[in-house]
């Protein structure tokens, strides 16, 4: 695997200089202030490539822009309205200006209005860590008593309706307005952030998109860029849902296996793959982690090694972001199959045998607890998990074990 990190640039409170020392070889980046269904220009894309290539004193980082995260695709094109053929075209030149500067390798999801929902972006662990949590009887409040959608209490069993009108009632103005900010939060560093007004204005369009209809306009969406994809040499790969469950009554497409493999079979092209991240698949308890990479792994683009701990076993439910190798997800299974699934590639000669990864999430830790940083990317937190996430691999890899 090749070991890479998330920056979200300049602005990242871990540096250039920092990932450069935690270990990592390559960057994972997006350019965050172009909004989404505008074209990434090659001059900024340049840009970036500089940005991560240089220390601050001016010195050569030795690090690579090796994965885009993410491209976004833009509502109009998941709704298929608005200015779709534009942000469909405009998808293929970024994908030409980004294959240009030597990428390859293209993460996207198809999530539709928020590209991730969390309750609490700062839930204190045993030992003083924080880190994110999604709670389904707090998200239920959100649902139900602070947006207020329409029959949303239906989607809930009256246990959790009970409890969310019962801390509905106990949380402070300050409290509820804490709790829709870290829903409508999204993805870090995103263009879009949401307003109340906004989450129901969308909710409202996608009132008409069944669940089937956004399968379909995601097909539609990658027969239409996948060519492009393929004669560039480019992978990409989906990010699963995260969680991966229904929530506001919005359709879900990429929540399991059966999912991926809907899509995958539906355009049926190496150019077209999965992101592999299992804390957001692994939140769901009927997910497979180690079989679904034995069975699909031909397909994966980008690896997310993290883990949640869930609450239960309910297929809808709360659970938090754990440390690396403590949560419900078996990663040491997981980073077993990865590692045979590179070594088939590469007797099998595939130039893509080596796979990258990136240690996706970490707790607050030590000195992250004043830094606040961006929600679930914490320095010290990701390094140690990169720590525990290299020894398993280096210890697989041995070729003593004749894996």
């Amino acid at each position: 695997m090749r070991q890479t990190w998330r920056w979200f640039g300049p602005h990242d409170l871990t540096s250039i200089d920092d990932i450069t020392q935690v270990g990592a070889v390559g960057v994972v980046s997006a350019l965050h202030h172009v909004p989404n269904g505008a074209v990434w220009t090659p001059e900024e894309i340049a840009k970036r490539h500089r940005e991560i290539g240089t220390r601050k004193d001016g010195t050569p980082s030795g690090l690579t822009w090796d994965v885009v995260e993410s491209l976004p695709v833009s509502e109009d094109v998941k709704k298929q309205k608005g200015d779709l053929r534009t942000h469909i075209e405009n998808y293929k030149i970024s994908l030409r200006h980004l294959a240009d500067s030597g990428i390859e390798v293209i993460c996207y999801n198809f999530m539709p209005v928020l590209d991730w929902t969390r309750t609490d972006l700062r839930y204190s662990v045993a030992n003083g860590a924080s880190c994110m949590r999604f709670d389904i009887n707090d998200f239920a409040a959100f649902d139900i008593n602070v947006l207020e959608r329409p029959g949303a209490g239906a989607d809930y069993t009256n246990a959790i309706v009970d409890e969310a009108g019962r801390r509905f009632a106990a949380m402070d103005e300050p409290a509820r307005k804490r709790l829709a900010r870290n829903v409508t939060m999204g993805l870090p560093g995103s263009t879009e952030a949401m307003t109340l007004d906004d989450v129901r204005d969308h909710l409202a369009e996608y009132g008409a998109i069944s669940r089937e209809r956004l399968r379909a306009n995601f097909v539609d969406f990658l027969e239409a860029v996948v060519p492009t994809a393929e004669d560039l040499g480019l992978r990409l790969c989906c990010h699963p849902d995260d969680p991966p469950f229904a929530l506001l009554g919005l359709p879900r497409v990429m929540s399991t296996e059966a999912d991926y493999k809907y899509i995958l079979d539906a355009v049926d092209s190496p150019a077209s793959g999965m992101t592999y991240c299992t804390g957001s698949l692994g939140a769901r308890p009927d997910n497979d982690m180690p079989g679904m990479m034995e069975r699909l792994g031909h397909r994966v683009h980008f690896l997310h090694l993290r883990n949640v701990k869930r609450d239960n076993d309910d297929v809808i439910g709360s659970f938090f972001e754990s440390e690396h190798l403590a949560g419900d997800v078996d990663m040491v299974a997981v980073i077993a199959a990865i590692v045979r699934e590179e070594n088939k590639r590469k007797a099998a000669g595939r130039k893509d045998h080596t796979i990258p990864m990136r240690p996706d999430h970490g707790q607050d830790i030590l000195d992250d607890l004043n830094r606040r940083s961006q929600p679930g990317y914490p320095t010290i937190g990701r390094m140690k998990g990169l720590a525990e996430l290299r020894g398993v691999m280096a210890a697989f890899e041995h070729r003593e074990l004749g894996l």
